[in-house]
C-alpha cells in the first residue's frame, strides 16, 4: 500500500498555515516523492489502541482527499501499515523485510514495545521460515531489527515515545518506549493520540532530506516548542475551582498546561473545531514524558 503522490502532497498543503510549511518545502516533497527513490516508509503498530492512525486519517475529511480510501490508493511511499493496507499475512511481511533489506528507510512505530515474557506477549507477525515452519517475531525483536537500517526511527504518540499509557503501573508487559527498546535515538511526535498536523510536519522534513532538530525529549522543535500555558487565550484570566465556567483559567484544577509542551492553542483539534481547554477541559499534559502519571490520571506524578 502507497498514497498517490498528487494527494499526499495536496493534503499536506493543508497542513502548511498551521505550522509554518512554507510553499518551497511543499514542492520539495512533490520532488521526493516523484523520485522512485524516495524513502520508504514502515509503520509498525505495537502496545497501543491505534489512535495515532485514527488521528492522522481523521485530518482527510473537510478537504480533498476526503476519505481514507481517496488518501490511500495509487501511492509511492508507505510500503507497510499493519491496519491500512491492502496486503494481509505473509505478503504483508514480504513488503516489510524487502523495505528491510533494502534499508534506508523511516521506520514510523506506534505504541509501546512490551518487553516481559521475552516480548511474546505482543507479536508483530507470522511468517514461513526456510524449513516450512511458521514462526512468530515479536513486536520487540522487530522493532530492534528493523530500526538497525532505517534511516530515522520517528515514535509517533506518547506510548512509542515516552511508555504512556501503555507503561503506566502496574504495566505487566514491561512495556517501554521505543528509544529504550532499540537502544537508538528517535524522533519524537508526542500526544496521546499526537495531532494529524504534527505527524504530518515531521515526516514533510524527513522526506525532503531535512534534518529535524529536538529538544531534550526528542520532540522535534518545530513543533514543540512552547507551552500550551504560554499561548493559552485564558492565560490571563482569573482562575477557576469549579468545572464548566466558560473563559476561565483553569490551573486551580489541575491544567498541565504551565509545563506541557504543545502547539494546541494554534493547531486545534478536529479539523479547527476546538481543543480540551476550549471545552472547558484541563490541559492533561499527554505531550509529557510523566503522562499519564499526573493528578488528574490518578497517579502521583
Amino acid at each position: 500500500m502507497q498514497i498517490n503522490r498528487r494527494d499526499f502532497v495536496r493534503y499536506c498543503s493543508a497542513s502548511a498555515a498551521a505550522l509554518g510549511l512554507s510553499a518551497t518545502e511543499l514542492g520539495a516533497l512533490e520532488e521526493a516523492m516523484a523520485n522512485p527513490a524516495a524513502p520508504t516508509v514502515l509503520w509498525l503498530e505495537g502496545a497501543g489502541c491505534s489512535g495515532c492512525s485514527v488521528s492522522l486519517l481523521n485530518r482527510i475529511s473537510p478537504t480533498g482527499p476526503t476519505t481514507a480510501g481517496d488518501l490511500l490508493i495509487n501511492s509511492v511511499n508507505l510500503a507497510y501499515h499493519p491496519t491500512l493496507m491492502s496486503a494481509s499475512g505473509e505478503l504483508a511481511v514480504a513488503a516489510a523485510n524487502r523495505a528491510y533489506t533494502a534499508g534506508g528507510y523511516v521506520l514510523v512505530v506506534e505504541g509501546a514495545v512490551p518487553t516481559k515474557f521475552g516480548g511474546e506477549t505482543c507479536v508483530a507477525w507470522t511468517y514461513t521460515d526456510s524449513s516450512g515452519i511458521v514462526r512468530e517475531e515479536t513486536f520487540q525483536a522487530a522493532v530492534k531489527r528493523l530500526a538497525s537500517r532505517a534511516a530515522a526511527v520517528v515514535s509517533v504518540g506518547n506510548c512509542a515515545s515516552f511508555g504512556g499509557m501503555s507503561a503506566a503501573p502496574p504495566n505487566p508487559t514491561g512495556a517501554v518506549s521505543v528509544a529504550t527498546a532499540t537502544g537508538k535515538p528517535t524522533i519524537n511526535v508526542a500526544g496521546c493520540p499526537p495531532h494529524p498536523d504534527w505527524m504530518i510536519w515531521t515526516f514533510v522534513q524527513l522526506l525532503t532530506g531535512k534534518l529535524v532538530s529536538t529538544d531534550t525529549k526528542g520532540r522535534p522543535t518545530g513543533v514543540y516548542s512552547r507551552t500550551v500555558h504560554s499561548r493559552c487565550p485564558r492565560r490571563e484570566t482569573d482562575e477557576t475551582g469549579q468545572f464548566g465556567r466558560d473563559g476561565y483559567c483553569l490551573e486551580e484544577l489541575g491544567c498541565r498546561g504551565p509545563e506541557t509542551v504543545a502547539p494546541c492553542p494554534v493547531t486545534f483539534w478536529n479539523n479547527g473545531v476546538n481543543w480540551c481547554i476550549g471545552a472547558n477541559a484541563p490541559c492533561i499534559g499527554c505531550t509529557e514524558p510523566s503522562f499519564p502519571q499526573s493528578p488528574l490520571m490518578g497517579g502521583d506524578d
